[in-house]
């Protein structure tokens, strides 16, 4: 869903249809899980648990297009079909 209100999330503020926490590490511009404690701002404590809401005074919410979920695994799929060739299936 789109978040089409100006300004930040709040730290209450929910998605009306998952009920997820809106203002969490998992949505922040800074959350990166190659870094330490998975956050680029050295400044921000660590939080343990990434998916619900916190207090971080360092938060901005990321902006990224939503890409809906593939059906099934290409990957998967290209290597039954090679699997299928090398067996003659």
């Amino acid at each position: 869903m789109e978040w089409t209100l100006s300004g930040q999330p709040g730290r209450s503020e929910s998605c009306l249809r998952c009920r997820s926490d809106l203002r969490v590490c998992l949505n922040c511009l800074s959350y990166d899980p190659r870094s330490a404690y998975q956050c680029r701002d050295r400044r921000a404590d660590p939080v343990a648990e990434k998916h619900l809401g916190n207090y971080c005074e360092y938060f901005e919410f990321i902006r990224r297009v939503y890409v809906p979920p593939a059906q099934g695994n290409p990957r998967e799929s290209s290597a039954r079909d090679t699997l299928k060739k090398l067996l003659g299936d």
